[in-house]
């Protein structure tokens, strides 16, 4: 069915009027609100969609299908070598509307509370116009809209492709949900480059606007013990992100080459469980890691490593509630409360990428390579990745991250500069790239970021 996220919609999309309660209210610079604004040129007629009430949602929605089979029309072909062929039909639903009549692949239209869906047996593209589409486009943008309308395109993509039912039936092991989910997403950041391009007929979809379709994939994660082999997983927030950036930066083909040996899936990757911890004690215990693991790396490459003092105060350069203090060789914590305000709203995690990257930037200083300007954030945050796998995996010397962790960096990193900033407090300013920076040493390691 592809139901984009169904366990964590519901949980997220609570109420309209729960403060942040599709998580981030996420930040391109700190304390300046995202603008939202309309992504069309000019609206389609919803008439086209079963069930429509002809409104603004619908109307949006229209607008955006009516897009992206446009942008299928020219590159299914090349990718697939055989011509796009149109989607039967469109389903808008009111989940409220207890006597309506029940879309396709469901049994009552409560069943769509708060999500979208691909029905492949009828080969429909079904949407709830009531507690979906209204939450994400006033929290987020009309940009969020088009990335979970483009998701649920995306499954019937694959399915044209010859990925469908009887495969996914017959050959779990080859084509798990998790791996067909990531195709989606991936497709997804595709149509999302392309109407940033201004190549859209009717949509008008910006830079700035990435970032906030990415938020949505926040919410849209799955919990933090689901595991990659559960039949609706459709991936943790890493994993959703990095699908969309493969997709956006390299497009459809990227995607229709996934396979479940060249690709990884870090959902279920950390094997540790361990009780919540207070502000204080995760950044004793973040910190420990942290100096034994990019102290070896430093000896690796020939540098001389010392432990960066530690202490709080102002931020050393502007960097923000984790800074680098080069004058002082010391890490500084911010004292006016932003660092436990981050581990309270997102999680530990969240300074601990912080204190990563300052700690790259340590790590940079020691072996003599520049810690100001574009690319020494960029390298910070990457090295910082490299890190944060390594924790994951227990190499730092000490298991400090836990389930859910990598998804607290991702949402820090979206929402905020302050990882990416160099020692003079430059950073920079898309989430996307802070995110791909980040993604870069995850997957690559230490070496990705230009140290052995």
């Amino acid at each position: 069915m592809g139901l984009f996220g169904s366990r964590a919609i519901r949980r997220a999309l609570c109420g309209l009027g729960a403060v942040c309660v599709l998580v981030a209210c996420t930040n391109p610079v700190p304390g300046e609100p995202i603008a939202r604004v309309g992504i069309t040129k000019e609206t389609v007629n919803p008439a086209f969609i079963n069930g429509t009430d002809g409104g603004e949602i619908d109307q949006l929605a229209a607008t955006v299908v009516t897009d992206v089979q446009q942008y299928w029309r020219e590159n299914f072909e090349p990718t697939y070598g055989r011509p796009w062929q149109p989607i039967n039909g469109f389903y808008s639903v009111d989940s409220n509307d207890q006597a309506g009549k029940p879309p396709p692949c469901t049994s009552h239209t409560s069943e769509l509370e708060g999500n979208a869906l691909y029905c492949a047996s009828v080969d429909s593209v079904v949407w709830d116009r009531a507690a979906l589409f209204p939450v994400i486009n006033t929290k987020y943008s009309g940009a969020a809209v088009l990335l979970v309308l483009a998701h649920e395109i995306g499954h019937a993509v694959h399915h044209r492709a010859g990925i469908g039912a009887e495969e996914l039936r017959k050959q779990p092991e080859r084509y798990p949900t998790i791996l067909t989910e990531a195709m989606a997403d991936c497709f997804a950041g595709a149509t999302l480059r392309w109407a940033v391009e201004g190549k859209a007929p009717h949509l008008r979809v910006t830079q700035s606007d990435v970032d906030t379709a990415m938020g949505v994939l926040m919410v849209l994660r799955d919990p933090v013990d689901t595991v990659d082999v559960d039949e609706a997983t459709h991936g943790n927030a890493f994993d959703r992100a990095s699908a969309l950036q493969d997709g956006y930066a390299e497009g459809p083909r990227r995607c229709a080459g996934m396979t479940v040996q060249n690709r990884r899936f870090t959902v279920s990757e950390s094997a540790v469980t361990r009780p919540a911890r207070g502000y204080q004690q995760s950044v004793d215990a973040i910190s420990a890691g942290l100096d034994r693991w990019f102290g070896a790396l430093v000896r690796r490459n020939g540098g001389q490593w010392s432990k960066p003092g530690t202490g709080s105060g102002a931020s050393c350069g502007g960097q923000g509630p984790a800074s680098f203090c080069v004058a002082e060789h010391a890490i500084r914590l911010d004292g006016r409360g932003e660092p436990q305000r981050l581990h309270e709203q997102i999680g530990d995690y969240s300074i601990g990428a912080l204190l990563a990257a300052r700690y790259g930037l340590a790590a940079m200083a020691a072996l003599g390579r520049g810690v100001d300007g574009a690319g020494a954030g960029r390298d910070a945050l990457c090295l910082a990745g490299a890190y944060t796998d390594a924790a994951s995996r227990g190499a730092d010397g000490s298991a400090t991250l836990a389930p859910g962790d990598l998804d607290e960096a991702v949402q820090v990193l979206l929402g905020y500069d302050y990882g990416s900033r160099d020692v003079a407090g430059a950073g920079i300013a898309s989430g996307f790239d802070r995110i791909a920076a980040f993604r870069a040493g995850v997957l690559g390691g230490a070496k990705t970021c230009g140290i052995g």
